[in-house]
């Protein structure tokens, strides 16, 4: 960026300006009034006229009922004719009690420039002689919206010879993941599991105790291939849970157990 683009230009940040809330038909209007402009040099044709009246005949008023400033009266006309329902006038309603702004513009080449400040704010509406042509712009534009994008085609081939697949078509559409899914191996927690004989397992679990002194319940059904729930039962019984401590979340014989088996082990 150039040394000069960094900066803003205030030349005219002091001008008087007018900011007004303009709706999108007028927009469209002043845009389709610049595009046909007959004359290419001129990058700002006239595209709207504003007029301000003043009742110079209006009674005398006492001085306290007297306003500070005389009331006048926007009113906004459309320099394009062929504009169709659009309103071609419009009433600005003034406004001067609003938060302070400023009007900024940048170039084409990034020039940052401040325009001048907002002094008037301006709301529009149509104006009372055009409030037939109003009113049936509404009316194209509800009528618009009313219309339904979708829609229902009845087909006179009813045999359903369209909706077969055409030869070459059915080749493209792969089976993989089918196979796949019956190739996957079941997860052991949907693998269903048959109880043994509560006495056996009750063995075999003692067994497994004499390898070691601590087991995880996960670790016991993947030793034992018995159901989650059935060997909950057993250890309930056979077992003491750790909450806390160097062995938490393990199971551990009960004293009397331990004791039971290290005489066995002896004999």
């Amino acid at each position: 960026m150039a040394e000069e683009d960094k900066y803003l230009e205030t030349a005219r940040a002091d001008r008087s300006v007018w900011l007004m809330k303009c709706p999108p038909v007028v927009s469209r209007a002043w845009q389709a009034a610049s595009a046909s402009s007959s004359d290419p040099a001129n990058a700002n044709p006239v595209v709207a006229k504003v007029v301000l009246s003043l009742d110079l005949l209006r009674p005398e008023e006492p001085p306290e009922e007297r306003p500070e400033e005389p009331t006048l009266q926007f009113k906004m006309e459309l320099a394009q004719t062929n504009t169709g329902n659009t309103p071609k006038s419009y009433s600005l309603n003034m406004f001067k009690d609003f938060v302070p702004m400023c009007v900024f513009s940048e170039s084409n080449q990034g020039k940052l420039s401040c325009e001048g400040k907002v002094e008037h704010k301006f709301d529009m509406e149509p104006h009372s002689d055009n409030l037939v042509n109003y009113g049936k712009l509404c009316r194209e534009r509800t009528q618009k919206y009313m219309v339904k994008s979708r829609q229902v085609q009845v087909l006179d081939n009813d045999n359903g010879m369209s909706m077969r697949p055409m030869p070459g078509i059915v080749g493209l559409i792969t089976s993989g993941s089918k196979e796949k899914k019956k190739q996957a191996p079941a997860k052991p927690s949907d693998v269903k599991r048959t109880r043994r004989d509560r006495t056996e397992m009750e063995n075999i679990i003692f067994k497994l105790f004499e390898r070691q002194p601590n087991w995880a319940l996960k670790a016991l059904v993947q030793e034992t291939d018995q159901p989650e729930q059935f060997l909950k039962e057993i250890l309930n019984d056979l077992c003491v849970y750790n909450k806390r401590g160097p062995n938490q979340g393990t199971h551990e014989l009960k004293p009397e157990y331990k004791k039971s088996t290290g005489d066995a082990d002896a004999a």
